[in-house]
């Protein structure tokens, strides 16, 4: 329950816009009067709630290059059923668009959930994307001449709206994980690539073309590889988990032991998420080749502290189920590079929802885009 003076906070909106949006909602019975905030003194408050009764319900997908998940939301972020995952290779497959239709589609109507109740598609994914004309400039390339959202919207026949992954997962953490309450925050994406999400002033901040963030091309990689933009020196090629992976497979090649050996043998979890869980579980070659990409990536930090100067840096993503082992790596990079007093003012944390991250995003990408009123 909340007045309108903390859904006014909470929304960034001032009372009379949130008093209006309010009285609108009681209107159509989404929102409904719940009593009388404690006293503090003057004339207590009112309190509103959603309407258990006028149930609807946001359609979020996750989206990174090799896996898709999906899962419904009610208004109050409870999942309808479990995360559904689908493998899908964003790079390689042609017929991706397809596969992720089918995907959405059989997820809904799994669910028992009447199109009706569905307010949209909310869909985070990697690339170079325009969030408001909904195209991916990466991936998906339609021979229609349509932008991918409108193309999405056809074929599901729902409202669908698009966002980078790492826009997304800041989001979420600014919203509902520890980033919440903090207005100059950078939030890295450590996955199959480095991503960025930037909040200043406690908003999201695009750049001028709405490509903010491109963190996995700064150029700190002291090696000769090609990285997947084009260009060579990249901080994606020493820091990608597809490039940990690689590197682990050859030292076991080349003599080094390790329980990856076995764990790589289990093809239904991603490499990646192997290398990840051996470094947890204390593996010296997972943890040092763990810690070495985290060195890196910490050495680039350094370069957004002196620029940005920012309050909190999140390090989410796929690859902060890494856990605490980032932690020194990291810290021991921003000691070396970085000017002292400019570090001090700046913490560093894990996420605490790295695995939901970019999936809530994408469920609050709807609400905030859809027209429901």
């Amino acid at each position: 329950m909340l007045t309108l003076t903390e859904l006014s906070a909470l929304s960034n909106k001032s009372v009379p816009i949130v008093t209006t949006i309010v009285n609108d909602l009681i209107d159509e019975g989404y929102v409904c009067e719940s009593g009388l905030a404690p006293s503090t003194g003057g004339r207590r408050a009112s309190t509103f709630l959603l309407n258990p009764g006028k149930q609807r319900f946001v359609v979020a997908v996750a989206m990174d290059q090799l896996v898709t998940q999906m899962v419904i939301y009610d208004l109050l972020n409870k999942e309808q059923g479990p995360i559904q995952v689908l493998p899908l290779k964003l790079p390689e497959e042609e017929d991706a668009f397809d596969k992720l239709v089918s995907f959405i589609k059989n997820g809904i109507s799994g669910s028992g959930i009447s199109k009706e109740d569905l307010l949209g598609v909310g869909i985070g994914m990697p690339g170079f994307i325009n969030s408001k004309k909904g195209v991916n400039y990466s991936f998906f390339n339609l021979n229609d001449g349509g932008t991918l959202s409108d193309s999405l919207s056809k074929a599901l026949d729902l409202p669908v709206f698009l966002d980078n992954d790492s826009s997304l997962i800041a989001q979420a953490e600014l919203k509902f994980g520890v980033g919440k309450g903090h207005k100059d925050v950078m939030v890295v994406n450590f996955g199959w690539g480095v991503g960025l999400g930037m909040i200043i002033n406690g908003k999201l901040f695009r750049g001028h073309s709405g490509y903010a963030g491109e963190f996995s091309h700064i150029p700190l990689s002291k090696t000769n590889r090609l990285c997947s933009c084009g260009k060579r020196g990249c901080l994606e090629v020493e820091t990608s988990l597809l490039v940990l992976v690689e590197r682990a497979k050859m030292e076991m090649v080349m003599g080094a032991t390790s329980r990856m050996e076995k764990l790589f043998a289990d093809t239904k979890q991603l490499a990646g998420d192997h290398l990840l869980a051996a470094a947890r579980n204390g593996d010296p070659l997972a943890v040092s080749i763990l810690s070495d990409a985290a060195f890196l990536i910490g050495k680039g930090l350094s370069t957004l502290i002196h620029i940005m100067n920012p309050e909190l840096i999140i390090l989410g993503g796929r690859g902060a189920m890494g856990g605490k082992i980032l932690m020194a790596p990291v810290q021991q990079a921003i000691n070396e590079f970085c000017i002292p007093r400019l570090a001090e003012h700046t913490t560093i944390v894990i996420s605490e929802m790295a695995h939901i991250s970019e999936i809530l995003g994408a469920a609050t990408l709807v609400i905030e885009n859809c027209e429901f009123i």
